[in-house]
């Protein structure tokens, strides 16, 4: 029952993590580099701070729990996190070059499979006494197979849904198309993206907790250690773009900052919940150390499943052939069966 409640709260996080962009759409008269500065300020840094508190008992500090935990790995799980910021900004590129299910199918299956199996086996590089392979078992690897199929086959679908367009349609849907381009952006931005899930494996193994914190607590401190990491890349870019872009003044518009602000602090606020919620999760994985290695290939699967159901909702793939909607029908129900595979092979 306990795998069950874990799962459920995953499903949540990742479906929140898929609506994160509608409020972003309520947002008036900013450019990208600002809005995405803004909501980033909630998403990777107020939120983060605030959840690792819950890790905290009565009596003792945030800075105790870093002081006594490893250095080295907090200072690692840092700097997965600063290169999982460059995947969160080239991602986007991959969607200009390849298009939304191409680009899509491409980063989120390398992150999904990458991020899963590159924790346990650079840990190991570091501490091959501490036999950290061992996590992957052969139940979490066809897990991760299984989960990269389903992926693949939802991108099948969006090819075949790209096909169907007239000529003029694929170029308004991918002006930029550039395959060899796409995919090595694509490819980068997975495997950056999969640092995330790297830095959460040494932020756990650094023992940032106390003996009291509750299980579903402990993993809060690393994502704030990890999101932190992904802050300092995107202010950097943000920056950077405001004043190449002379957005500045996006700072001044009075007018906007209520409304902004308060869609800024949704979007930041259901970003960040997909990995609070997996963090809570864990700690219902307890008893199945397979779940808890899998855990991040859950999240990254279920959040592809969600981004489809969003696309269906709002209509993206009306007017598809019936082959079509089969084709991502079965792609979406091996993510879901990916989800419990370790649990019913382990």
């Amino acid at each position: 029952m306990e795998i069950v409640i874990g799962l459920f709260i995953i499903a949540i996080g990742a479906f929140c993590q898929s609506s994160c962009y509608v409020p972003i759409n309520k947002i008036k008269d900013w450019s990208w580099e600002s809005y995405w500065l803004i909501q980033g300020i909630f998403a990777w840094c107020i939120l983060p701070i605030l959840g690792a508190f819950l890790a905290v008992p009565e009596g003792h500090s945030l800075i105790e729990l870093f002081h006594n935990g490893d250095s080295f790995k907090i200072w690692m799980a840092a700097l997965f996190g600063f290169l999982w910021g460059i995947g969160g900004l080239t991602f986007g590129l991959s969607m200009r070059y390849l298009g939304v299910a191409l680009g899509q199918s491409i980063a989120l299956g390398t992150c999904a499979g990458l991020g899963t199996v590159l924790g346990p086996i650079i840990l190991h590089c570091y501490y091959p006494e501490a036999n950290h392979l061992s996590k992957l078992t052969a139940a979490v690897l066809i897990g991760v197979l299984v989960t990269l199929v389903g992926i693949t086959i939802i991108g099948i679908a969006g090819s075949m849904k790209s096909k169907s367009l007239s000529e003029e349609e694929k170029k308004k849907a991918v002006k930029d198309f550039n395959l060899p381009k796409g995919l090595a952006i694509a490819l980068l931005a997975g495997v950056m993206s999969g640092c995330f899930n790297v830095g959460l494996n040494f932020g756990d193994d650094a023992g940032l907790a106390f003996e009291e914190t509750p299980e579903i607590f402990r993993g809060l401190p690393t994502i704030m250690i990890v999101t932190l990491g992904g802050f300092i890349t995107n202010v950097i870019y943000c920056l950077y773009q405001n004043t190449r872009n002379k957005t500045w003044c996006d700072y001044a518009k009075k007018a906007v900052w209520g409304n902004n602000l308060i869609f800024c602090a949704i979007a930041g606020a259901l970003w960040y919940s997909q990995f609070f919620g997996l963090s809570l999760a864990k700690g219902f994985f307890v008893e199945s150390p397979s779940m808890i290695t899998y855990s991040f290939c859950i999240l990254m699967a279920l959040g592809v499943t969600f981004s489809q159901v969003w696309g269906i909702l709002l209509k993206e793939w009306k007017g598809c052939s019936a082959k079509t909607i089969i084709v991502l029908a079965i792609g979406l129900i091996i993510l879901i069966i990916s989800s419990f595979l370790p649990q019913l092979i382990g």
